[in-house]
């Protein structure tokens, strides 16, 4: 099998850092990324990558969105990393461009594997889950917190057709930490979900890096109802409880404690101190967050299967909120959100 032609679609932090690491095992990448300056820092003075244990610096090759329209050649693989939200209008970008036995690995939060299999059909689709914990705030220059010993994957086809796609992307993946294969990703991408609607938009109302947040009185316990919530509404879609992070079967064994389990497994094994959410950074950058593909996403599915889901609701309420400009990410929210949780247990 020849060496396989990958693009990397959004090389913001996590894109830019999984290219960085196949890059430097001399894979075939090319970066594609929407931010202009990030792009032309690149081509200017290369990519770095600060980890706590090393720094890892490279001359990625890059192009802007604007550029794939001039592009000759296939890609064989196109891992997806935008935010969840643009998730159809990017594959629909990229699939011109997709080789006819190509793959698009949607490497991203949210239930959007089906998205990309409307686009590009089931066949040519890898479902995947993604942990790494990293940041940037300039152009060219990404702190990782997690480097590839710390950062885990999963990929999972949607149908036998596609199964023979997970080998290749599971290899490349593997450049940037651990991977797991598994046969049901549409439940091990809601288990996920499940440790996202948890933390991510949770800790980010706050303001706060997700150690700090957590330490906060009150809001472990927060947490984890937005989790419980999240992981009944799985269940009522007919999604098993499924292991993820390098956890066991055994660990998970009890439903009244996966969200608890998951949480403390988060932590001890990816959150590093100082470390802040994907929400919390577009929040800082002025940018709409993936709320309502993370917590939204549990609103909506409770609101059809009759799983109530006072806290997630409260949570979505506040992070809209803040992005209206009516709130600002702070320690303060945490009472606004006990309210509003109160108020929905009472209705």
């Amino acid at each position: 099998m020849s060496e396989p032609k990958i693009a990397i679609l959004g090389s913001g932090a996590n894109g830019a850092s999984i290219g960085a690491d196949l890059i430097r095992d001399g894979l075939d990448v090319t970066l594609i990324e929407q931010w202009p300056a990030h792009v032309e820092a690149m081509r200017a003075g290369g990519l770095t990558i600060e980890m706590p244990e090393t720094t890892l610096h490279v001359k990625p090759r890059t192009m802007h969105l604007c550029e794939v329209a001039t592009l000759k050649r296939p890609f064989d693989v196109v891992l997806l990393l935008m935010k969840a939200y643009d998730t159809r209008w990017a594959t629909q970008l990229i699939e011109p461009y997709l080789a006819a036995d190509g793959v698009v690995a949607g490497v991203q939060n949210g239930m959007t594997t089906d998205t990309i299999a409307e686009v590009v059909g089931a066949h040519r689709t890898m479902g995947t889950v993604i942990e790494i914990s990293s940041t940037m705030y300039e152009p060219g220059l990404v702190h990782r917190h997690s480097g590839p010993a710390r950062s885990w994957f999963a990929v999972g086809a949607l149908t036998d057709e596609a199964a023979h796609h997970e080998e290749r992307v599971a290899d490349i993946l593997g450049h940037s930490g651990t991977v797991a294969r598994v046969d049901d990703i549409l439940a091990t991408k809601w288990m996920k979900l499940v440790s996202n609607s948890t933390v991510l938009v949770t800790t980010a109302i706050l303001g706060a890096p997700m150690l700090d947040a957590l330490a906060v009185d009150g809001m472990r316990e927060l947490m984890i109802r937005a989790g419980q919530e999240a992981l009944a509404t799985g269940l009522a879609l007919g999604h098993p409880i499924l292991p993820i992070f390098g956890l066991q079967p055994s660990e998970i064994s009890r439903p009244e404690t996966v969200v608890e389990t998951l949480l403390d497994r988060l932590y001890a094994g990816f959150v590093l101190p100082g470390a802040t959410t994907t929400v919390l950074q577009d929040w800082t950058k002025g940018r709409h967050s993936e709320v309502d593909d993370l917590n939204g996403h549990i609103v909506a599915a409770g609101s059809r299967t009759g799983v109530p889901t006072p806290v997630n609701s409260s949570v979505v309420e506040v992070a809209h909120r803040i992005e209206r400009g009516e709130l600002a990410p702070g320690l303060d929210n945490l009472v606004v959100l006990l309210e509003l949780i109160s108020e929905r247990d009472r209705a």
